[in-house]
This record gives structure tokens, C-alpha cells and sequence, in this order.
């Protein structure tokens, strides 16, 4: 699956996936073949971090 390259639409799909189809964030890479720490690395460049209980990047 390609992700989009930008940041703050990366964010906006991801927080998308775990709201409506998710309950983790591993599940979601797993289930879509994705790789976590790319997905942290792009998002902590916009300053954005998940966060485990609320499953979503904030």
C-alpha cells in the first residue's frame, strides 16, 4: 500500500485507519503489511506521537 508522502496527510489518513478500522497501531501495519517505525519516524518529524490509549497519533 503506498501512504502518502505528506506528513500531515500521512496523519490524517492514519488517525482515519485506527479511528475507523483499527483498535492498535500494530494491528493496522500488520493487517496492511506497513512498517511502524517509518510511520513514527514521518510522523515525529511534524511532532506527533502515538498514543496507546487513545489509538491515534496526537
Amino acid at each position: 500500500m503506498d501512504l502518502p508522502k505528506d506528513p500531515v496527510m500521512l496523519l490524517s489518513f492514519v488517525n482515519m485507519k485506527l479511528r475507523d478500522e483499527y483498535s492498535s497501531l500494530d494491528e493496522m501495519c500488520s493487517s496492511l503489511m506497513l512498517d511502524k517505525e517509518n510511520i513514527c519516524s514521518k510522523l515525529a518529524e511534524v511532532n506527533y506521537i502515538y498514543d496507546e490509549e487513545l489509538n491515534k497519533f496526537v
